[in-house]
């Protein structure tokens, strides 16, 4: 028997029986044609993959929940080209039989260097007014330390530490390359890429699995950016009201549609610009993602539930 083996390790383990320590990021108790079952997604640092408990499914979903580390024995499966786990046996582990850091997924990137990018591009927004804004609020370092580990999601993309800090920077990097090739405000769409997403330091929670707060499930993080941003221009003696009122318009028109939840639709040419450019990096990043996730010999990615359908792994 295998014992304390990283996820990414599986693979080369098909048929083998392990026994490891994995954190639980989903938890979710379906209904099978016999009986109940419980599908999870377990992670360490390494990786994520599907598990799944077909005895006793409803008993053991009592006994641990998402967020935590469990201890399971389980034989290395592959359905569809995909590593998964059959678990046999299943307890919540005690948090002095793991160290936290080996099951946190943190971003490839040096959060320093991307925390240099941000200021960076804060560096280079001219406008008085804006430039101030963004120095207010990344100036503040109860702030920017939340921001600096933030998530950029819960599943999708950027969804691992730091990814919040990378998304920023990425989309502020399209909207600075596709600047010159459109006649938008340099200084009003840099600014709207910086702070589009800040509500997300509010929306999730700093739990070791990613998973929404109260606040970010009721209002969100548009509307609370929004809020946020409008409570630092105040501070800001003379802080032009057209200025903000199409600040405000970039970030609540972000998402682009009201099915993906906008609470505007684009109506600037600058809101449309960090719209495209946010999904380009967003989308882009969660396909990635699930590239990078398949074994080396699939030919397909698992299946993206958010847009209805499979990825073909390019061997070119």
């Amino acid at each position: 028997m295998e014992l304390n083996t990283k996820v990414s390790e599986l693979r080369e383990l098909l048929g083998k029986e392990i026994t490891s320590f994995y954190l639980v990021s989903e938890k979710e108790l379906r209904e099978g044609k016999n009986d109940y079952f419980l599908r999870l997604r377990l992670q360490d640092n390494s990786g994520n993959l599907n598990a799944y408990i077909w005895k006793d499914a409803q008993k053991e979903a009592d006994n641990f929940s998402e967020g935590d580390v469990v201890k399971v024995r389980a034989t290395v499966t592959s359905y569809k080209g995909q590593t998964q786990l059959n678990i046999s046996r299943i307890r919540f582990a005690d948090h002095s039989e793991y160290n936290i850091e080996e099951f946190l997924v943190v971003s490839q990137h040096d959060p320093e260097m991307l925390a240099e990018k941000i200021f960076a591009f804060v560096d280079k927004v001219e406008n008085t007014f804006l430039h101030k804004l963004l120095e207010n609020i990344f100036g503040d370092k109860e702030l920017f330390g939340r921001f600096y580990n933030a998530p950029g999601a819960k599943t999708w993309h950027h969804n691992y530490l730091h990814g919040l800090m990378e998304h920023t920077v990425a989309v502020a990097t399209i909207c600075d390359f596709v600047s010159v090739m459109y006649p938008v405000n340099y200084d009003l769409l840099i600014t709207g890429a910086l702070l589009h997403d800040l509500g997300k330091v509010w929306e999730y929670s700093s739990q070791a699995a990613i998973e929404f707060t109260d606040v970010g499930r009721l209002v969100g993080h548009l509307s609370l950016s929004d809020q946020y941003i409008c409570e630092r221009a105040k501070e800001i003696t003379g802080f032009p009201e057209e200025v903000l009122l199409n600040l405000r318009h970039l970030i609540l028109a972000h998402h682009g549609e009201y099915e993906k939840a906008s609470v505007r639709l684009p109506q600037t040419l600058e809101a449309l610009v960090l719209h495209l450019c946010d999904n380009l990096d967003a989308q882009s990043k969660g396909v990635a993602q699930l590239l990078e996730s398949a074994a080396p010999d699939a030919v397909w990615t698992e299946y993206d539930k958010l847009n209805n359908r499979y990825y073909h792994v390019t061997k070119i």
